[in-house]
């Protein structure tokens, strides 16, 4: 069967309303010329430092069926570039359209901590029912939000838009465009503090996804968040119909009974809408036991098949940098080797005591350490020495071993740690590559490694340089063999 096309030139001309002069198919859209398709429609967006025309041609050769450009590419035949008066504009009347084109459940989640990871185990558990639609990576923004509602073809059955913010008044445009039936906030924590007077802000600001639901639109909060009252009145007033909760609390509607951990999956019995399930997620940690109830609670309120989805969940895998765990050999002779878990995408003072949970739930051999290897959490603003220094009593209660610091604000961490935790032996370091010098002549075998940080202090390099120390390249990511 012939592939059906997502857009075609005509259905442009009229999203547009401009001219288009050629007659073609496109099976994509895509804003970067580094990550052509074949029959990619290619946005020429342009900003402060960069011009999107630079790149029109180089999309092309590598396979795109035409541009938008707001000015015509020399060099480039005029029937494969679609003239508009502004190209984020264009973009965003096509995440518009493609909104309105599908009459589906449509999913929207945010919150301070888990909205990809939900994002993506949404997606797992409904890719098992229906023909399922979900936003790529972290595309959460003023511009991933409408690249991913273009992308949406046109018989999706399930669409998930993961959305994200960091001023208030941000989130209120993109559900704008999303008109979600079910939202989710995963929980309200103290992130993005740089640009918010305190938490009850971020709160108000998370809540502006009830917005613009569509009528009978559902809210699924977590009941064990102290800002569960306040976002249960904000979707209230927003008109929202129905409130699901979930997590501990006994009056949760979607709660957890019991849970287990093992060595690569979380298992979990907990009652969803008053049916008793019993499943496993592919991931470990009890974020996660929590995130698998919010996504439960979605699916039973789309009417979707909950046996179904909880295999899914089971199916699950970390995404690179969010908690993806693998096994390093770095000596075949003596089979040494080091648990390495990369979780570092992204941090804020949640998302870091969840990963200092995890890192204390896992259990060591006798020779093994468990060794957390931290950059600075951003955009904390004022309180930012203060949360960094907040970690250390979760970081003992964890029976971490050993640390490596780096950043400003880890300082006052590391001065913690070596004036109270005498049992913690930590060492700070000015620059990354001190640190990794003194990490990688520091390993032991059966070591436990978590790194994280924010994305601005480029952890991931650090990840890298361990996994280039795995003598056994064929070993594939824990979870997967």
């Amino acid at each position: 069967m012939a592939l059906l096309p997502l857009w075609t030139s005509r259905e442009l001309e009229t999203v547009f309303d401009v001219k288009v002069v050629g007659g073609w198919n496109s099976y994509g859209v895509s804003i970067d010329s580094r990550t052509i398709e074949d029959g990619d429609l290619f946005f020429a967006l342009s900003g402060p430092n960069f011009d999107g025309h630079t790149y029109v041609k180089k999309a092309l050769d590598a396979g795109a069926s035409a541009a938008v450009v707001s000015k015509y590419v020399d060099g480039v035949p005029k029937d494969i570039q679609v003239l508009v008066p502004n190209v984020m504009d264009a973009l965003i009347s096509l995440g518009k359209a493609g909104r309105a084109r599908v009459d589906v459940p449509i999913i929207a989640v945010t919150g301070s901590v888990g909205k990809t990871g939900t994002k993506e185990a949404l997606k797992a558990a409904l890719s098992r029912y229906k023909k399922t639609h979900a936003s790529v990576l972290s595309y959460n923004n003023d511009v991933g939000v409408p690249l991913s509602l273009a992308r949406m073809p046109y018989d999706t059955e399930y669409g998930i838009f993961e959305m994200g913010m960091n001023h208030s008044g941000e989130l209120e445009e993109l559900v704008k465009l999303v008109r979600p039936d079910v939202a989710i906030v995963t929980t309200v924590e103290l992130a993005h503090s740089e640009f918010f007077e305190n938490v009850e802000e971020i709160a108000d600001a998370k809540a502006e996804i009830f917005t613009s639901m569509n009528k009978g639109g559902i809210a699924i909060i977590n009941r064990d968040n102290p800002h569960f009252d306040r976002l249960e009145r904000k979707a209230k007033g927003a008109g929202v119909e129905k409130i699901i909760s979930f997590g501990k609390h006994e009056n949760a509607d979607a709660k957890v009974l019991h849970h287990y951990f093992h060595d690569t999956c979380s298992c979990i019995i907990a009652d969803i809408m008053g049916k008793t399930m019993t499943y496993k997620v592919g991931m470990l940690g009890f974020h996660w036991v929590m995130n698998s109830l919010a996504v439960l609670a979605a699916v039973d309120a789309v009417g979707a098949d909950l046996g179904l989805s909880g295999l899914g969940l089971a199916e699950l895998m970390p995404l690179v940098g969010r908690g993806r765990r693998d096994r390093i050999y770095y000596d075949l002779a003596t089979e040494a080797s080091f648990l390495l878990i990369d979780d570092s995408y992204n941090a804020n003072p949640a998302s870091m005591q969840a990963a200092i949970l995890t890192l204390g739930e896992c259990e060591n051999s006798e020779s093994g350490r468990k060794i957390a290897v931290l950059g600075d959490m951003a955009e904390l603003g004022d309180q930012a020495d203060a949360l960094h220094a907040g970690l250390a009593p979760s970081l003992q209660d964890a029976n971490v071993d050993r640390m490596f610091l780096v950043g400003q604000h880890m300082k006052m961490l590391a001065d913690l740690i070596n004036t109270e935790y005498s049992d913690i032996h930590v060492s700070y370091f000015n620059d990354k590559d001190a640190l990794k010098r003194a990490l990688l002549s520091d390993l032991h075998d059966g070591d436990i490694i978590l790194v994280k940080g924010s994305n601005s202090n480029g952890m991931a390099d650090i990840v890298k340089h361990m996994k280039a120390l795995d003598q056994d390249q064929d070993m594939q990511a824990i979870g997967t063999r």
